[in-house]
């Protein structure tokens, strides 16, 4: 099966109302490309082969039976998932409990960058709440003192001598952590005032941090727009692949991969994102889908979110090596998403 000779900005043919790039076009990236395609009709003509049919009825059904074998085949560029399975990972993650499973409180509490500012955040609002800015954001004075106590001393200076923290957005994962949290229903404003929610302040009293995190993850990777932190290419369909990495990572994450590996493993199984791109007068298109990757997912989703460890690489002097980055995984990737399928 081919992508339909549709423009990426046309009206999806399927009838949504919307542009065919932000439709359709995202759902048949699992499906194979024109040259595996074409070896799929060369199996079909070979099943077929020596076959006797009645009535077209009788072929219909025996090419339904082919091809929903094919599809529950497992693949190698998928890494053990079949075509059905990856359909099912990548538009429907959380309605799939046949093959994934997220927990809705961990069994410990979580450690992460994203749960310690957010710590920070609910401390702060408290049960009296905490006043915005005139521009609705978190004030000047706490985003100063929390820089500071996330960072420690040193990285504050060195994070801040080009410029200092005046507003939420100059200590950028703290407006992501506060955005998120009010896309989880966690907080919101209330008479001029940031404060928790009923639903929070229930969670916190339970399990705390380990009821509340699922929640962060879950409005992360649904409602958040990966893109709004970076300077790349919409590329929504990165996003859209989040438990596809996270099935990686729980694969290949035992041990310290470089990121390369699992960039390598993304353009494999999805070589069609590169169509999405224009020419750039510098990079090519698989270069900026390698840096957009690795920044939105491992560095930003990966790490931000505890699931992996995503630490820069060094060379024999100690200087770091730019863009390289290797990954090990965290055991909170296990309490956050649990694989039912026969790759793990």
């Amino acid at each position: 099966m081919k992508i339909p000779a549709t423009g990426l900005n046309d009206p999806c043919p399927c009838g949504s109302g919307k542009k065919f790039k932000k439709c359709c076009l995202l759902k048949q990236e699992a499906i194979p490309s024109e040259r595996e395609a074409g070896a799929a009709s060369a199996d079909l003509r070979q099943a077929m082969e020596g076959m006797q049919f009645e009535s077209l009825t009788e072929v219909q059904a025996f090419v339904g039976h082919h091809m929903e074998q094919q599809n529950q085949r497992s693949l190698d560029e998928f890494h053990g998932l079949s075509p059905e399975q990856m359909h099912r990972f990548l538009n429907f993650p959380f309605t799939s409990p046949e093959l994934i499973r997220f927990p809705e409180v961990l069994d410990t509490k979580p450690t992460a960058p994203i749960v310690t500012l957010l710590g920070m955040l609910l401390e702060a609002i408290g049960e009296k709440g905490l006043k915005p800015t005139a521009k609705g954001n978190l004030p000047r004075k706490f985003c100063r003192d929390a820089a500071l106590a996330y960072w420690g001393e040193e990285l504050y200076r060195e994070n801040t001598r080009f410029g200092g923290i005046n507003r939420e957005e100059d200590f950028l994962d703290v407006h992501i952590t506060r955005v998120t949290a009010e896309l989880a229903g966690l907080i919101r404003k209330y008479k001029g005032r940031f404060i928790l929610s009923r639903n929070c302040s229930t969670l916190l009293t339970g399990n705390g941090l380990a009821a509340l995190y699922p929640y962060l993850f879950k409005a992360y990777v649904e409602q958040f727009n990966w893109s709004y932190r970076d300077g790349y290419p919409e590329l929504r369909f990165i996003q859209t692949a989040f438990l596809f990495t996270l099935y990686l990572l729980m694969r290949y994450g035992d041990t310290w991969r470089p990121h390369a590996f699992y960039e390598d493993c993304f353009l494999r199984a999805f070589p069609r994102l590169l169509d999405e791109l224009p020419q750039h007068e510098i990079f090519t298109p698989e270069e900026e889908v390698r840096r957009c990757y690795t920044w939105r997912t491992l560095v930003h989703f990966v790490g931000f979110f505890g699931l992996a460890t995503v630490e820069p690489v060094f060379d024999k002097s100690g200087a770091r090596l730019s863009h390289e980055y290797r990954l090990k995984n965290l055991p909170l990737l296990y309490d956050t998403v649990q694989f039912q399928v026969s790759g793990q």
